[in-house]
């Protein structure tokens, strides 16, 4: 931190920034593990389809817009206010400019499940189940990413990081696969 910096608010506005990245991150991940349970629902029979959908329907649309959406709101909020308490120190750090890119990148992704949300709403499942489960693992790589640059800034070496990111979604993406075969199998 730097010297000028108001180290109280900082640090208030950091404890705020962190619980609504966990109430932000808890609500990707369900939101998509809905989206599972949604598409698996539409192989039931009638009635059970129609039940099962209509409730996925209320589940997804609360988790939405009660937890999923003002989170993300009040995570840019934060960050903003904490770059503005200290932007001469912050914004010339280099692990700042990479965090802010995966912060984006998970903003989009945020933004491709509400339409994802949007089209099963209206009856059309473009994904399978398998390809859910693999689209949930992108968010935890989102989170890997974005936690280690905050923690270790400019202690990591940006090669060996994204090695190591590259080797995690490797495996993560492995652990899928084998969950489906096993999941098949039965």
């Amino acid at each position: 931190m730097a010297p000028n910096q108001d180290q109280g608010m900082y640090q208030y506005v950091l404890a705020i920034h962190i619980i609504f990245v966990v109430c932000w991150m808890a609500g990707l991940f369900y939101i998509v593990r809905l989206f599972i349970y949604h598409t698996e629902a539409q192989e039931k029979p009638e009635p059970d389809r129609k039940i099962l959908s209509d409730q996925f329907e209320i589940m997804e649309r609360r988790l939405w817009n009660v937890i999923s959406v003002p989170s993300m709101w009040l995570v840019m909020a934060a960050g903003v206010t904490m770059v503005s308490l200290n932007f001469t120190y912050l914004i010339h750090q280099p692990w700042l400019q990479i965090k802010l890119c995966f912060v984006v990148g998970l903003i989009f992704y945020h933004h491709i499940c509400e339409s994802r949300m949007k089209e099963m709403r209206k009856g059309i499942f473009k994904w399978t189940s398998t390809q859910l489960r693999i689209w949930n693992e992108v968010a935890t790589i989102f989170l890997f990413a974005i936690v280690f640059l905050a923690v270790l800034k400019n202690g990591i070496s940006w090669i060996y990081g994204l090695i190591g990111l590259v080797v995690f979604a490797i495996i993560i993406m492995s652990a899928v696969k084998i969950y489906k075969y096993y999941r098949v199998k039965k």
